[in-house]
């Protein structure tokens, strides 16, 4: 049994097919072929059933998966003893949304700047859905996400923080701060609003829908910070996560409304595909993400 035929074995299970596999890899097809065939044989099962172009792990095949994720997860590790401890060099991928990659993902990556300049990040910014998506098909290593809770027997999540959402506005703008406000109350404001696939206004559209409340807002765009500038720079109210803008509500260059009747926590959350090989990387990576307030 060789370490490239494991490999090998990963990779067919990441892309369900053997050609995409072979093209990942750089091998020949038949290459492939033979690695899988040489590995059946000393096993003495059959790894995949193939009917047409569809791959599929056999009952067996998928028992042995666990053990081939082990082995490699070894042999990594056995890599990385000889190296220097400190020296992170991999390249690393993320898939995030803009709110995070504005507000959460900075500190991050001035950290891995300084202490880790051999590492290359390369950032994604999407939709939850396909980011997901991505994942599943082994185009990003790790996704950090807000979003209610989701879970997938695909998928490791390896962290989970409650955030919550609020209604926001200029200091100088009408609606007070102090006074309870419902959802309807505000509807005569200009709304700055991100695009209608951000999760946490899905959740405001539904809310709005049940009360048969209509809100054309002023502006959508998926930039937070050009929202938020927006919001500063004169009237209007906008639905954020409050740790976009707690910077500014701290330094009093915007005010939280007190809203009522509509309340919605969101959570932040990192995952990566069960079948994905954790670097170091992406071990500090989540680490520091944990970190953060």
């Amino acid at each position: 049994m060789e370490i490239r035929q494991l490999i090998t074995f990963v990779k067919i299970v990441q892309m369900k097919s053997f050609s995409r596999a072979a093209a990942d890899l750089g091998y020949s097809q038949s290459a492939v072929t033979v690695q899988i065939r040489l590995l059946e044989q000393e096993l003495n099962i059959r790894l995949f059933d193939r009917i047409g172009k569809q791959v599929e792990l056999t009952g067996q095949g998928k028992r042995f998966l666990g053990y081939a994720h082990n082995i490699l997860q070894e042999v990594n590790r056995a890599k990385l003893s000889l190296t220097d401890e400190g020296e992170l060099v991999n390249p690393l991928h993320i898939g995030t949304i803009e709110s995070l990659c504005f507000s959460r993902l900075l500190l991050i990556l001035r950290y891995f700047q300084e202490h880790y300049p051999g590492v290359s990040v390369r950032i994604t910014t999407s939709s939850p859905e396909e980011l997901i998506e991505m994942m599943e098909k082994n185009r990003l290593d790790l996704i950090y996400i807000l979003d209610e809770p989701r879970y997938h027997n695909n998928w490791n999540k390896v962290m989970e923080s409650r955030e919550e959402m609020v209604f926001v506005t200029s200091p100088d703008a009408s609606p007070a701060s102090e006074k309870a406000l419902c959802v309807e109350d505000l509807l005569t404001e200009p709304f700055f609003l991100t695009e209608k696939n951000a999760n946490y206004r899905r959740s405001l559209d539904r809310f709005l829908a049940s009360k048969n409340l209509v809100l054309t807002p002023a502006l959508e765009i998926s930039n937070t910070e050009f929202i938020i500038k927006m919001l500063r720079g004169g009237r209007g109210v906008s639905f954020l996560p409050y740790f976009a803008v707690r910077e500014n509500v701290e330094k009093g260059e915007l005010k939280l409304l007190n809203v009522t009747d509509f309340h919605v926590f969101m959570y932040r959350q990192i995952f990566y595909h069960k079948d994905k090989w954790k670097t170091r990387e992406m071990e500090e990576f989540i680490r520091l993400a944990a970190q953060e307030p």
